[in-house]
């Protein structure tokens, strides 16, 4: 089962040493009141009959609030209780183990302390990971600390939703900031307070300011059409959750089936639309298309450096699909002199890299011979795209002396359009997310494999891709979920 990242941003972990005056129910009401989005019952002492009946009661309670429950450790009770998953620590049940027992639908999360034991528990099945303790935690006594930078390490390693826990509360949970986490996991802070419903309203606004809505711009031409250009980028960047940003650099009058005219924007005016996006609302990453002139080319150079701009990706436009040459020979120049340079990766299909590396590609080892070749010249990482080639579909990353190959069976859409500046950008959106570069790319190749597994098809040439397709299944298993949650 996937599990949306946004159920971590405040996963309430219940203790009874903090019931007082009001029952466990009655506490986790008021932490459901309050914004959390994840509950997990723990009961370490109780038996089996009692934490089975109580599970139910607290499972029905947090289905109207549409919270899913997740039971700490106990198999059996989850299971009977219908609980939406399971968590299970490094000393309790292997998480192989326990995907065998639950299937494949309920939510399967698992503790992690090191990249080691986090890459592990995804390869068995984890849906999300549980990681600490952050800080001092007086509920985890006998848990090391985890250090920021381990936590930070963890979030790059793994693609699935990452949770916090240990000594969390509202005065350090900022601190954890620049980890790359998706959310936190508190216990005292929620229940031991005076006012929980207040508390978590608190808490829940603190925790996504730590997480942060990220920002992407994209430097490309306007597509008509819809399906390519500026407007492919900014569809990429929503469906991934974060803030779009645009600088134009041509107006294109094209659709389906063709681009029939193209008008550049004056380059003091790109240069403007760059200051005043990154004076106001500096981007976590930059994706760069079509830049059709020396001229323009220069410029964003200029502006880039000037900016000091992270996490840049290039897809270099320069060859159209029916072969033709997109840019002039100056232009060409000041692409590869002033800004492949600057890119963190550039991603240039079959037909780009031929121009870049000066020989022709025809199987996966001219691929990676021209990879090579080209991060040679401009001293950047090169992701060369095999998808002009025949067989499954295999791209090369070529990063600091090393090869790593990303391979797939090809899915069979004759609706391409777009498909280069939909990936470039969805790789620009991990980077943001402080992602490496290899994560980054297979992250990326599987939301464009699904936007083409959708099959939109629209238009009389190749269409455009379905870049919100996971986000219409998360619509309709939310409307499901309402639904069911109202029928209770």
């Amino acid at each position: 089962m996937n599990c949306d990242k946004t159920l971590m941003r405040l996963y309430a972990v219940t203790d009874q040493m903090w019931t007082g005056e009001q029952t466990l129910y009655q506490q986790v009401e008021a932490a459901l009141q309050g914004g959390v989005t994840c509950v997990q019952l723990r009961e370490k002492e109780m038996p089996d009959d009692d934490f089975l009946a109580e599970a139910i009661e607290i499972k029905e309670l947090c289905h109207r609030y549409c919270v899913p429950l997740i039971i700490n450790d106990n198999v059996k009770v989850a299971v009977r209780a219908g609980a939406d998953g399971i968590h299970v620590g490094q000393h309790d049940m292997q998480a192989a183990k326990v995907r065998e027992q639950i299937g494949p639908d309920m939510i399967l999360g698992v503790s992690a302390q090191t990249v080691e034991q986090a890459l592990l528990a995804e390869k068995n099945g984890a849906d999300y990971l549980g990681v600490g303790a952050v800080f001092d935690t007086s509920t985890k006594k006998d848990a090391d600390a985890v250090a920021h930078e381990t936590v930070k390490a963890i979030s790059q390693s793994v693609s699935i939703p990452i949770c916090a826990i240990g000594g969390i509360s509202k005065d350090n949970i900022l601190e954890l900031s620049s980890t790359g986490i998706d959310g936190v996991a508190l216990v005292s802070a929620i229940f031991a307070s005076k006012d929980i419903r207040k508390e978590c309203e608190l808490l829940r606004a603190l925790s996504e300011q730590m997480v942060g809505m990220k920002k992407i711009l994209t430097i490309a031409g306007s597509d008509s059409s819809g399906g390519a250009g500026i407007q492919a980028d900014i569809k990429t960047v929503t469906a991934h959750g974060m803030y779009a940003m645009s600088a134009i650099t041509a107006l294109t009058a094209q659709n389906t089936t063709g681009v029939y005219g193209v008008l550049d924007t004056p380059p003091e005016f790109v240069a403007q639309q760059l200051d005043c996006v990154f004076s106001d609302i500096v981007p976590d990453a930059v994706k760069i298309g079509m830049v059709s002139s020396s001229a323009i080319i220069k410029i964003i150079a200029e502006k880039l450096e000037e900016h000091e701009a992270k996490n840049i990706v290039v897809d270099p436009v320069m060859v159209s699909t029916s072969g033709s040459r997109l840019l002039s020979e100056e232009a060409l120049d000041a692409l590869i002199t002033q800004l492949l340079p600057l890119g963190t990766v550039i991603t240039p299909n079959v037909p780009e890299a031929e121009v870049l590396c000066g020989f022709a590609i025809q199987d996966k080892e001219d691929m990676l011979r021209a990879a090579a070749s080209i991060a040679g010249k401009l001293g950047c990482a090169v992701l060369v795209k095999g998808g002009h080639l025949r067989g499954d579909a295999a791209d090369v990353l070529y990063e600091k002396g090393q090869a790593f190959w990303f391979q797939q069976p090809r899915v069979d859409n004759p609706n391409t359009h777009g498909t280069g500046c939909t990936l470039s950008s969805a790789i620009a959106c991990n980077l943001a997310e402080s992602r490496t570069l290899r994560e980054s790319i297979r992250r990326a190749k599987a939301y464009l494999t699904g936007a083409l597994k959708a099959g939109l098809d629209l238009g009389k040439g190749s269409g455009p891709l379905n870049h919100m397709y996971h986000m219409y299944q998360q619509f309709v298993a939310a409307a499901t979920h309402e639904t069911a949650c109202g029928d209770q």
